[in-house]
C-alpha cells in the first residue's frame, strides 16, 4: 500500500503514520518540517525508505506547486498512490464579533482549500488507475456546532460536504471518499491555535489537555474503520455520542448548545 499523509511529523499525522508502517506501507510524509528523525528527501528519486521509516516531501497545503510535486514524487518512486490522507490543520475559532476576518480567511486556506487543492492534485491519478482512497480529517464540529468556533465550524463541515461530493463524483472510478470526524483528543495541534478571542481558546485548550484519548488512539480507530469501508468516521465514544444526540434528540441537542454558548459569553471577551 501506497500512503500520502500531509501533516505527518506530529500529532494524529505522525499516529497515522506510524500506524500504516506498523502494516508495512510505503509512506510519503508531506509536512512544513520533518521529524526530528527523518531527514528531507525532496525530489531525489533513489530515495527508498525501509519497512520502519517514512518519507519526507516538504509541502504546504496551501501551494499548488507543492502539491504537483507531491504527484510527481509518488508517480516517480511508486507509479502511484492508493491513499491520500489530508490530515494537516490548524485549530482556530472565536465568537461571531471577536474573530477578524483575517482568522476567517486563514483557517479556511489551510483547513479547507488544503484538503481540495490536495484531492483535485491526485484525481487524474486515481482515475488513470482505477482505484484509490481519499481519507479527509474533519473533525467533529463539522457535524456538531458549538458556540465561539464557527470559522472552525464551517470549514470541517464544508470538509464534510466536499469528502461526500468526492466519493460519489469519483464511485465509477472505484475511488471512495471517507471524512474522519474525531471529538477532542489530545494533540499538540491547540499550541499553535490562532484568534483573538482568548476566552475561547482557554476552553479548547482545556478541553484538549483533558481529553482521555490520544493521537495514537485516534489513528488506530481510524484504519479499522477504513478496513470496515465506512464514509464517515467517528472514532471515539464522545464523538459517536454527541452526533447521535444530535440527530436522534435535536431539542435536546439545542438546549445544551445554547447553554454552553451562554456560557462563553458569561467569560466575556477575552
Amino acid at each position: 500500500m501506497r500512503v500520502l499523509v500531509t501533516g505527518g511529523s506530529s500529532g494524529l499525522g505522525a499516529a497515522l503514520v506510524q500506524a500504516y508502517l506498523a502494516r508495512g506501507a510505503q509512506v510519503l510524509n508531506c509536512d512544513l518540517k520533518p521529524p526530528p528523525v527523518v531527514e528531507e528527501v525532496a525530489q531525489q528519486p533513489s530515495r527508498n525508505p525501509g519497512a520502519d521509516s517514512a518519507a519526507f516531501l516538504r509541502l504546504d497545503v496551501r501551494s499548488d506547486d507543492d502539491w504537483a510535486a507531491a504527484v510527481a514524487w509518488t508517480d516517480a518512486h511508486w507509479g502511484g498512490l492508493d491513499v491520500l490522507f489530508n490530515n494537516a490543520g490548524v485549530a482556530g475559532g472565536g465568537r461571531l464579533d471577536v474573530a477578524t476576518m483575517d482568522e476567517w480567511e486563514w483557517i479556511t486556506a489551510i483547513n479547507l482549500f488544503g484538503v481540495v487543492r490536495g484531492t483535485r492534485a491526485f484525481v487524474p491519478m486515481f482515475k488513470r488507475q482505477g482505484s484509490g482512497q481519499v481519507v479527509n480529517v474533519a473533525s467533529l464540529a463539522g457535524l456538531v456546532h458549538p458556540a465561539g468556533m464557527a470559522s472552525y465550524n464551517a470549514v470541517k463541515a464544508a470538509v464534510v460536504a466536499f469528502t461526500e461530493t468526492v466519493g460519489h463524483e469519483l464511485a465509477e472510478y472505484g475511488v471512495t471518499a471517507h471524512a474522519v470526524c474525531p471529538s477532542y483528543f489530545r494533540t499538540g495541534l491547540v499550541d499553535a491555535m490562532q484568534g483573538s478571542d482568548e476566552a475561547v481558546g482557554a476552553v479548547i485548550g482545556a478541553l484538549v489537555t483533558n481529553a482521555p484519548l490520544g493521537p495514537d488512539d485516534i489513528a488506530a480507530a481510524v484504519l479499522e474503520a477504513l478496513d470496515r469501508g465506512e464514509e464517515l468516521i467517528l472514532p471515539d465514544d464522545a464523538a459517536r455520542a454527541a452526533y447521535e444526540l444530535k440527530v436522534t434528540d435535536r431539542a435536546a441537542y439545542d438546549e445544551v448548545m445554547r447553554k454552553q454558548a451562554a456560557r462563553l459569553n458569561a467569560m466575556g471577551t477575552t
